[in-house]
């Protein structure tokens, strides 16, 4: 084991592929060929948005409702399901850094009684699925208040390290300590459990709010000396993050893999030649400062699940013209392309006609099977696919998954 001196040193001065080789993992291959494209679906558990259906249930209760979903997850031969288990500053499991996740019981710090993320890993392994844990790095809460917070949370023991803006708190990603801690509060989870990936999705810096600035002043000024502007200097903070989280992980479990779901849209070709034909209003790069591109290209993460969320031919980002874009990016990188899918928009009325049509998103699995790089697909959200209200996901399934296959079959698991 590293002494804290050495894993200091090494953190500060190792290069770069830290993450591991994709290739040395599976993966690859196509419909029928060979086995490894990933099948998933993200069960989100913020505002009890898909688990719990509602704070407050019995430990019980909660423990069928998650059965179900790992159920459907089989019956539709999917192999992975990316569960949010630190939704806002707190957790799905006993953990000796943040409270019990408020989502469980409605009051955040109260024992459910049982362990959900140990439960959820045993029970998906038993039934051959991966279990992918979804972790937000600096969301704190969806409201201002640090009083709503319970005393013991380290957002109220550490005022100076959290920012309201846009009606919610965050950690600043400005502060090393912030850096340590979010990484330490996540990093405990891998040590204590067998999950099989780290999953983040697109919350960095937060998006941007018309009108409010986001209050880094202070930790700009102590620690920004050396950059050209404070984009740049945030962006570096976003890189140590993942850089540092990545080489972590391999020092705790190297077969863990690392992944990242950002927004879809890196940067737009006109503000970037490298960037994507597209003319997106948010750009990850510019507003969240997240330089995605750059973390396949350094090696930093295992995988990437862009939220490739509209539809074929939408103009201002089509599905089919940004799927070529992250296929060429990642191609020779030995990262992983798993895409977002929004299996959400199916059905939803305030769209556009093509998601009216429940051959959409089998049309995108099409596409992507032209595309090698593409290793799979996945659908949010948990909620989506149980009600499937226009069939969209049975049509894939009929059209993609007819044989349900292991992501890693030669991995195998003794259980």
């Amino acid at each position: 084991m590293l002494s804290a001196a050495g894993l200091l040193a090494a953190m500060t001065t190792a290069g770069d592929a830290v993450a591991s080789p994709a290739a040395t993992k599976g993966g690859g291959g196509r419909p029928g060929e060979e086995p490894g494209r990933l099948r998933g679906m993200w069960l989100a558990t913020v505002a009890n948005v898909d688990w719990p259906s509602k704070p407050g249930l019995s430990a019980a209760r909660q423990e069928a409702e998650l059965f179900a979903y790992l159920d459907r997850a089989v019956e539709l031969r999917l192999n992975a399901v990316v569960l949010q288990v630190r939704p806002t500053a707190d957790a799905l499991w006993p953990s000796p850094y943040e409270p019990w996740a408020e989502c469980l019981t409605g009051v955040q710090g109260r024992d459910p009684g049982w362990d959900p993320l140990g439960t959820a890993v045993r029970a998906a392994h038993d039934r051959s699925l991966e279990l992918h844990a979804w972790f937000n790095p600096y969301r704190v809460a969806n409201h201002t208040d640090p009083c709503r917070l319970v005393a013991s949370h380290p957002a109220r023991l550490n005022p100076g390290w959290v920012v309201p803006y846009g009606g919610k708190l965050y950690y600043n990603p400005g502060l090393p300590q912030v850096r340590r801690f979010v990484q330490d509060a996540m990093l405990d989870a891998v040590r204590r459990y067998d999950i099989d990936a780290v999953h983040w999705d697109d919350y960095f810096y937060p998006y941007p709010v018309a009108g409010q600035s986001f209050d880094d002043d202070a930790a700009f000024e102590r620690y920004g000396g050396g950059f050209a502007d404070r984009a740049a200097w945030r962006r570096d903070n976003t890189d140590r993050l993942v850089r540092e989280t990545a080489q972590r992980i391999r020092w705790i479990k190297p077969h863990v893999r690392f992944g990242i779901s950002p927004f879809g849209v890196w940067r737009n070709a006109a503000t970037d030649p490298l960037g994507s034909d597209t003319r997106a209003g948010v750009q990850t790069y510019d507003d969240l400062h997240a330089d995605t591109r750059k973390w396949i290209k350094r090696g930093w993460v295992d995988y990437i699940c862009p939220q490739i969320y509209w539809n074929i031919g939408f103009e201002a980002a089509d599905y089919a013209k940004l799927l070529a874009w992250w296929s060429e990016t990642v191609r020779g990188t030995g990262v992983d392309l798993y895409v977002g899918e929004a299996l959400y928009k199916a059905g939803d009325p305030a769209q556009p006609s093509a998601w009216q049509d429940p051959a959409e998103l089998s049309r995108h699995l099409t596409l992507a099977r032209d595309r090698e790089e593409v290793r799979g697909h996945v659908f949010f959200s948990g909620r989506s696919v149980m009600a499937d209200r226009i069939g969209a996901m049975r049509r894939v399934v009929a059209d993609h998954y007819t044989d349900r296959v292991r992501l890693y079959p030669e991995h195998g698991r003794s259980r």
